[in-house]
């Protein structure tokens, strides 16, 4: 059996979409991170910066930090999503999730969405970068079906839940033709709409 140790973010939510789509036993453990509860001592012991999510596989008593390494020891755990013919293109998609594509849109949600008016120059920054993001995802998904190739991948379960938070980017889905379908394919997902009600909250995943 798999805990998940979260909070309901996009990075917690791409574990919890993750199991839904290989069918594993799950129980979600919620980590209260606006009183930081990811920096006490015992969770540091599992997770080093203090971030979610964490895994523990309590079949083999081991516990995963850092979202993409967790992706990938599920994807390799089911033997689902990670092709070993495909494996060097997932990675790339997987690893500008990762570096780029989440701390970008992370910093675009501080300034612009939590606390807009504070900082001119935060907001424009990630503002401008952001729409850089939407345009560069959707260049590759006018060309492919999904972001590592024709197959659904962990690169796309990485990415899709930040792009789920398009409501609080400002940026219009609507104008981005690949971004869009590739979004309301994956929204489509019965595993996808079960993961993203992480908390089982009710929450839906936002349309168009």
């Amino acid at each position: 059996m798999i805990e998940l140790l979260t909070a309901d973010t996009p990075n917690g939510k791409k574990i919890s979409i993750m199991l839904e789509e290989i069918k594993f036993d799950y129980k979600v453990t919620k980590i209260n991170i606006l009183k930081d509860e990811q920096f006490k001592p015992e969770f540091k012991k599992i997770s080093p910066f203090g971030k979610i999510p964490i895994i523990i596989d309590h079949d083999n008593k081991t516990s995963l930090f850092e979202s993409g390494a967790i992706l990938i020891y599920l994807a390799e755990k089911s033997g689902k999503f990670y092709d070993k013919d495909q494996r060097t293109v997932i990675n790339q998609w997987l690893m500008g999730q990762m570096a780029y594509v989440g701390p970008m849109l992370g910093q675009h949600h501080q300034f612009h969405h939590y606390n807009p008016g504070k900082s001119e120059f935060g907001e424009n920054r990630y503002f401008k970068i952001s729409k850089r993001i939407y345009k560069e995802l959707n260049e590759r998904l006018i060309k492919s079906k999904f972001l590592a190739g024709e197959d659904y991948t962990i690169a796309d379960i990485a990415t899709f839940p930040w792009i789920a938070r398009h409501e609080w980017h400002d940026i219009g889905l609507r104008k981005f033709k690949g971004l869009k379908r590739w979004y309301e394919e994956i929204s489509k997902r019965e595993p996808v709409q079960r993961g993203y009600d992480l908390l089982n909250k009710g929450d839906h995943i936002p349309k168009v």
